[in-house]
């Protein structure tokens, strides 16, 4: 969203496996850098909903959510891949 060199960005739910520009579930907040401070809105109660079955945030999501927002998020765990042993 916003204008040439003027960004300004919605914080949506989006299914793991819809384009990056389709269709978004719920629209859940706004954030806006290029104000001073940085504007940020968040519907925390929605936000509570989406994590609680089973949204995963992105990393500058995650950010905004633990800065502005009451909301307690887990930490995030890493699989690591396994390398096959050799012969196999």
């Amino acid at each position: 969203m916003g204008k040439p060199k003027q960004p300004s960005y919605r914080v949506v739910v989006k299914e793991a496996r819809s384009p990056r520009q389709g269709k978004y579930l719920e629209w859940v907040g706004n954030y806006n850098p290029r104000t001073d401070p940085e504007t940020v809105e968040l519907n925390e109660e929605r936000i509570r909903h989406w994590l609680s079955v089973g949204a995963q945030p992105t990393d500058t999501v995650r950010r905004l959510i633990n800065k502005y927002t009451s909301v307690e998020l887990k930490t995030r765990t890493y699989a690591r891949p396994t390398k096959p042993k050799e012969g196999e």
